[in-house]
């Protein structure tokens, strides 16, 4: 029974339903970096230090007890409230991420004549959209082009083109094909 409790606070936590709380705090102190560090040390707390230049706000790390928790740190709460020159503090928890969906259609006026890349044709589609909506972007791949027809000076190409990019090694299998039928 208790497995299947936890497991139930487990799947609640991962929908987002639960706060799960973390052993780091966000504290605003009045008196600087020194008032800062002798209130961590006083608390049980390590300060990681200032979270931005021109503030006075502090990252703190708790040093005892849980990392994660379903609930807040109730000694720790009632410490700081306490204490004259904490003017805010909070737990921190987690926050579930999501990935942001970046995508926009392509704004190519030409890109209506490109079939092999809009869907027009579907059983000869690159499904470029598809893979472009999934995030790959194909930032960082070369590709090289074995074509004698190639307009290396077009607006689209001429930026990115290289021509003394290395050609892959001859291993294709239709020039094996092709050595043999000339050479029985």
């Amino acid at each position: 029974m208790l497995t299947l409790t936890w497991c139930a606070l487990f799947l609640v936590a991962e929908t987002g339903a639960v706060r799960i709380y973390t052993n780091h705090w966000a504290v605003r102190i009045s008196g600087g970096l020194s008032t800062a560090d002798r209130l961590a040390r006083k608390h049980g707390f390590i300060n990681l230090g200032q979270v931005f230049e021109d503030a006075d706000y502090y990252h703190f790390q708790q040093l005892a007890g849980k990392k994660k928790s379903l609930n807040k740190h109730r000694r720790h709460h009632v410490h700081l409230k306490r204490e004259p020159k904490i003017d805010w503090f909070e737990q921190q928890a987690l926050k579930r991420r999501k990935k942001r969906q970046v995508f926009s259609f392509p704004t190519d006026p030409l890109f209506e004549k490109q079939w092999y890349m809009n869907g027009e044709l579907s059983d000869t589609d690159l499904n470029v959209l598809t893979a472009w909506k999934l995030g790959y972007s194909g930032k960082g791949i070369v590709v090289s082009i074995l074509d004698d027809g190639l307009e290396k000076d077009h607006p689209d190409l001429s930026a990115n083109y290289i021509q003394t990019a290395p050609l892959p090694a001859p291993n294709w299998p239709f020039l094996s094909v092709a050595a043999e039928a000339e050479n029985p």
